[in-house]
């Protein structure tokens, strides 16, 4: 039985990620597997509709089964979101392909720039790069690109690449089974305008924050609109706006050592956010005092969310299988999951019986839940201890 994986945001689920499962299903899937974020996301922001509802979309529009990729992975760096990601798919024991979209689609280069970024050259390619200001990410390139040459380097500066290319790098640490594939990525890419009938979910997410729910209907399957405008009309769609005195409150009662903890690149940079944090009067304003170029702007929002949340470092290893929604064929999966003696969690507030590492990690999503909910335009819909009652969408 073949069984694709992917791992995803789906924020929102728009057509091209429709597409993504169907070629799946097109090459022999004969089950789709999803490893998506929860409430909040990789590049350090509120997802625009909570992960059961989005788990919802996902197996109204192509999924079989929907696992959670907890937040202390979600919201962290490419390579930390990866990493969470395949470790989902490879305890599950029964995906046996991680499929995933790229700007290039070419699986050789996108390969060699994951070899290139292990091996041992590297860190003498990196030393050889000048200490300038820019951020890592571009000083690695400048030596990935004195390695293999321009060609392949500059696969590095697309945010798609560069996932594609932590994916292939995860699999490898993991020693996970998983086969991996990438398809082309057609359409509009990343932060740009619609082309081709396809939208980027940056840009869904523009016209959501606007307001514009019906024009961020058009580039998204029907389900998963019709899912979006229920979840609209609820007042459960997400405004940070609301929340943004909650967690500037946080960060003002914070002390250098508070921040320190969270600077996981060792480079002062924890000096920068405290001041900015008793400067600035709006977070626009903490986020630009602290800004550089050498720290971009989603490093800085994914250090103060993780402020606000209080999160800690992932465990070593993924204590449970959260499961977010699953239908018919999901189920299925699950047993075979379950006789295999994977941690599947059902219910939240079944963690502790999965041990000491389940009930502490659960205890931070039921915390991220609890703040995350007071981004929700109806009161009636921010009580606390949601997380704990909540039940996966079985379809």
């Amino acid at each position: 039985m073949s069984v694709t994986g992917i791992i995803c945001e789906y924020d929102p689920l728009h057509t091209g990620h429709a597409w993504l499962m169907a070629q799946a299903r097109a090459a022999g899937a004969s089950a789709v597997v999803c490893a998506m974020s929860g409430n909040f996301t990789q590049r350090g922001g509120f997802a625009a509709a909570d992960k059961l509802a989005r788990a919802e979309m996902a197996v109204a529009c192509g999924a079989d089964l929907v696992l959670e990729l907890p937040t202390v992975w979600a919201m962290s760096t490419a390579e930390r979101f990866a990493r969470g990601g395949v470790e989902v798919l490879t305890r599950t024991g029964v995906v046996t392909e991680l499929l995933f979209g790229s700007e290039s689609g070419d699986m050789a280069a996108l390969t060699r720039c994951a070899d290139c970024l292990d091996s041992e050259d590297l860190t003498a390619a990196l030393a050889a790069v000048p200490e300038d200001g820019r951020t890592f990410a571009a000083r690695r390139q400048q030596a990935v690109e004195a390695l293999l040459g321009p060609a392949d380097a500059v696969l590095l500066a697309s945010p798609n690449n560069t996932l594609a290319v932590e994916y292939l790098r995860a699999i490898r640490r993991l020693k996970s089974p998983l086969t991996a594939r990438t398809l082309r990525r057609t359409g509009a890419q990343h932060g740009e305008a619609p082309c081709g009938g396809f939208a980027s979910a940056s840009y869904l997410r523009q016209l959501l924050a606007a307001g514009e729910t019906e024009q961020a209907a058009v580039y998204m399957p029907p389900a998963a609109a019709d899912i979006l405008r229920r979840q609209r009309a609820a007042g459960r769609l997400t405004d940070p706006r609301l929340c943004e005195r909650a967690i500037l409150a946080r960060l003002r009662t914070m002390e250098p050592e508070d921040w320190r903890r969270l600077d996981g690149g060792g480079e002062g940079l924890y000096r920068r956010m405290y001041r900015a944090a008793h400067t600035g009067v709006t977070l626009a304003d903490v986020l630009e005092a602290a800004r550089t170029k050498r720290y971009p702007l989603a490093r800085l929002r994914r250090m103060v969310l993780a402020a606000w949340l209080d999160l800690p470092e992932p465990p070593e290893e993924l204590p449970y299988l959260r499961v977010l929604a699953a239908n018919g064929v999901g189920r299925q999966l699950l047993r075979r999951m379950r006789d295999a003696g994977a941690p599947v969690l059902t219910k939240p507030a079944d963690a502790a019986a999965l041990g000491p590492a389940a009930q502490a990690l659960m205890a931070v999503e039921s915390r991220c839940t609890d703040l995350y909910v007071l981004a929700r335009p109806d009161p009636a819909q921010t009580g606390a201890g949601q997380e704990l009652r909540s039940v996966p969408v079985m379809r």
